[in-house]
């Protein structure tokens, strides 16, 4: 058995439960903040047998788009450290990063 814990943008999040729960993979779903971009992002972990590990990042990765977003990065002004302004560029985000971990002991109650 193994863990899977794949950490996916807000956007996606609704949109990989349903798709999770129609193929009978059981996810437990977690609010998570990522450290980039500082914004929400959802964290689900899911317990699946070996041979079904290629299936649910499979429903994971249909369900996970990366996308292109606009952010203000902050930049000096006359090269200056004192003055900034807010400059936007463009950064992808989405998509979804996902760990296989192996289960030493998993227990149901």
């Amino acid at each position: 058995m193994k863990l899977i814990i794949a950490v996916v943008q807000d956007k996606d999040s609704n949109r990989l439960s349903n798709a999770l729960i129609k193929s009978n993979f059981r996810a437990t779903k977690l609010a998570s903040t990522g450290g980039f971009l500082k914004a929400g992002n959802t964290t689900f972990m899911i317990g699946v047998e070996d041979e079904k590990i290629d299936e649910a990042i499979g429903v994971i990765k249909a369900n996970c788009k990366v996308r292109d977003q606009l952010v203000s990065s902050v930049s000096p002004v006359g090269g200056t450290t004192d003055s900034y302004i807010p400059f936007p560029i463009e950064v992808q985000v989405g998509g979804a990063a996902v760990f296989v971990v192996p289960v030493e002991k998993f227990e149901h109650f």
